[in-house]
């Protein structure tokens, strides 16, 4: 498919897509917009990055002008669940942006604000609700919203959701939803716990795939250099000296890792900013907008506060730490390389990193390069080759462990 024209989509989407100089459907749109649009339930699967909000919002937007129906006070036509409230916030303008021309209304809602002004901007009504889980689950034990009305459906980024334990507040949700509905849920991995999701969520589902599941961006040139923990600082300290660097995402497993990269990043003379969970949402949003803008170049980031990081011109992602979960390091990488772009990733890895790194590499299918002679050449050895032998590995040792980080 070369353009939007062919997905039939009705003049004021079209003109939205226009002002926003949108040509091509991603393959992710071309193959789930036809689908959504016909009213099937659907299995979508995407890397970040890829346009997968435009995949479902369009075809949401077409069909909610296209009933004429209005909300009932408290309640909501449709539904999108999202696991932070950056990634909600994001999908919540997105929306905006494309239903500009209808006479539509969208709220978002998400904790680590005050409740007061959300109850009040739902007690009308709204045509799409964007949530995170947990606070939407508060909203509804004050009544203040009702899920009985809701036609469509949306649980975005579900690996992310399992990742964070989400799964008991979007099943209790569901419970709450009507049986007849159009159900959609999109996520970047699909493990056996999301497929188990699935089969409980949707009825019949189309599955469309945008690329093979926990691939890498074919931008993004990845690379490994092997470095003592103690080191660690001195390294990223001298990577992000190369002039290269524009803007960069360094990823930590914790928040306190993550404040703690940010003071020696100040010490050391970077300027660079920190979020994660414990952040409040105005730090949070402060944060993204100095990065966003350039103010601050580098900004340090925990796994779970990076859904929603959605940023142009991200021309590298170092791993600070590895994650312990090998879908983690398909998420972070796929913050650079976005909208057609290049870019790299860098991964620090220690000896008792090994065993995540096998993990990584696994699952990707595909070694990473090894980075050799300090912060400059690049062997071209694969990371599985050529590495002195680690004698503290152990049986079974890096396995990915689900813990809720961020």
């Amino acid at each position: 498919m070369t353009d939007f024209t062919g997905l039939m989509l009705i003049e004021p989407l079209m003109r939205a897509l226009t002002d926003e100089g949108y040509a091509t459907p991603t393959p992710i749109q071309g193959k789930a917009i036809p689908i959504l649009a016909e009213g099937r339930d659907l299995i979508g699967i995407a890397q970040t990055g890829t346009g997968k909000t435009a995949a479902f919002a369009l075809p949401m937007l077409q069909r909610l002008a296209a009933s004429g129906a209005r909300p009932q006070p408290k309640s909501t036509r449709a539904l999108i669940l999202a696991p932070t409230r950056e990634l909600a916030a994001q999908i919540a303008e997105a929306i905006r942006v494309y239903g500009k021309h209808l006479k539509l209304r969208c709220e978002v809602v998400f904790g680590g604000v005050p409740i007061n002004r959300q109850i009040g901007r739902l007690a009308p009504g709204v045509d799409i609700l964007v949530a995170t889980p947990g606070r939407l689950v508060d909203l509804w034990r004050q009544k203040c919203i009702r899920l009985d009305a809701v036609e469509i459906f949306v649980l975005d980024e579900a690996d992310r959701m399992l990742d964070m334990g989400f799964i008991p507040d979007v099943k209790r949700i569901t419970a709450m939803l009507p049986k007849k509905r159009q159900t959609a849920l999109f996520s970047a991995t699909m493990p056996q716990s999301i497929q188990a999701l699935s089969s409980f969520l949707l009825t019949d589902p189309a599955k469309v795939e945008a690329a093979p599941a926990a691939t890498t961006a074919e931008r993004v040139e990845q690379r490994v250099l092997f470095v003592p923990k103690a080191n660690k600082r001195a390294a990223l300290a001298g990577l992000l000296r190369d002039d290269s660097i524009n803007r960069v995402l360094v990823f930590t497993r914790t928040k306190h890792g993550a404040n703690k990269v940010v003071r020696q990043l100040d010490e050391d003379g970077v300027r660079a900013n920190a979020i994660h969970g414990n952040k409040s949402q105005s730090a949070r949003e402060k944060a993204l907008e100095e990065f966003r803008s350039g103010r601050t170049p580098v900004l340090v980031a925990t796994d779970i506060a990076s859904r929603g990081i959605d940023v142009d011109g991200v021309t590298h992602v170092i791993n600070f730490e590895l994650p312990n979960e090998p879908e983690s390091y398909v998420h972070r990488i796929g913050r650079t390389a976005r909208a057609g772009a290049t870019g790299i990733a860098i991964s620090l890895v220690d000896a008792e990193e090994r065993g995540y790194l096998r993990d990584i590499e696994r699952i990707i299918r595909q070694p990473l390069v090894v980075q050799t002679h300090g912060y400059g050449a690049i062997s071209s050895a694969p990371a599985n080759e050529d590495r002195p032998s680690d004698p503290t590995r152990r049986p079974g040792a890096g396995r990915s462990r689900r813990r809720r980080r961020g």
